[in-house]
C-alpha cells in the first residue's frame, strides 16, 4: 500500500504540537515539494492564560513552521481547555471548511490521549475526515504527543500502538532546530524537552532499521 502525501494537512491541537508529533516528517514532504498545511486549534488565551504569551508562541510557531516548510497555517485562537466548552458545530464547521477548500489526499490528527484538547480536537477531526462526500482525505493517520499520550491508563483507556513509521534521518536536525524556536514551551528534563523528543524519535528509528523515524497509527487508507 502506498499513502499519497500529495496534499498533506496536519491538525494540531496547540502550538508546538505539529513540530513535537512531526516536525522529522513534515520536513520530510516539504523537502518533497508536497504540499504541507497546518490548523494550530489553539494556544494559551484567556480565560486561563495571558494573551500576551499566546502572541510570543505564535510568533514561535510562525519561526518554527517555516524552517519545516510548511505553505501555510491557519490558526483558530481557541483558548486552551476550553476547547470541550466550544459548540461543537463551531469548531467542527471552522476545521471542516479548511478541509474542503485545502481539499487533502492525507490527514494528520492526534491521538485521543490524556489531554482533554487532543480528544475534542481528534473527535472533531474524525467527523469532518468521513469518506462521505465527493473529495475526502483517503488517508488519516493519527500522532502522539510527547507529555500527554504516554498517561492514558494502560487497559482501561485507549494505547497508542504505532504501526507506520516514517525515517526522519535526513530532517532530524531540522525538526530540532524547529522546536528549538519554542523557547517558551520547551522545558528541560521534562517530555517536552529536546532530548526527549530526539530520544523518541532515536527509538522509534531503532526499531525500525534507522536511526530516527517519527511514529502514526493509521486510521483509514482508501485506495
Amino acid at each position: 500500500m502506498i499513502i499519497n502525501f500529495k496534499k498533506t494537512l496536519v491538525i494540531a491541537p496547540h502550538l508546538d504540537d505539529e513540530t513535537i508529533a512531526l516536525g522529522g516528517t513534515i520536513k520530510k514532504l516539504s523537502n518533497n515539494k508536497i504540499k504541507v498545511n497546518v490548523i494550530i486549534v489553539g494556544g494559551h488565551l484567556p480565560p486561563l492564560y495571558n494573551k500576551k504569551n499566546y502572541q510570543i508562541t505564535k510568533k514561535e510557531s510562525e519561526k518554527a513552521l517555516k524552517i519545516l516548510g510548511v505553505k501555510k497555517v491557519n490558526y483558530l485562537d481557541i483558548p486552551a481547555l476550553e476547547f470541550h466548552k466550544q459548540h461543537y458545530n463551531t469548531m467542527n464547521s471552522k476545521i471542516n471548511n479548511l478541509i474542503n477548500n485545502f481539499n487533502p489526499t492525507t490527514v494528520f490528527i492526534p491521538f485521543p490521549d490524556r489531554h482533554i484538547d487532543h480528544r475534542t480536537v481528534f473527535d472533531c477531526a474524525m467527523v469532518n475526515t468521513r469518506p462521505n462526500k465527493k473529495n475526502y482525505p483517503k488517508f488519516v493517520l493519527s500522532y502522539e504527543t510527547l507529555s500527554e499520550t504516554h498517561w492514558n491508563a494502560p487497559y482501561i483507556e485507549p494505547n497508542f500502538n504505532p504501526d507506520f513509521f516514517v525515517n526522519i534521518d535526513d530532517t532530524i536536525k531540522e525538526k530540532i532546530k524547529a522546536l528549538n524556536c519554542y523557547q517558551s514551551q520547551i522545558k528541560n528534563n521534562q517530555s517536552r524537552s529536546i532530548e526527549a523528543s530526539q530520544a523518541l524519535a532515536k527509538f522509534r528509528g531503532s526499531q525500525n532499521g534507522c536511526n530516527y523515524a517519527e511514529d502514526f497509527k493509521l486510521i483509514r487508507a482508501i485506495v
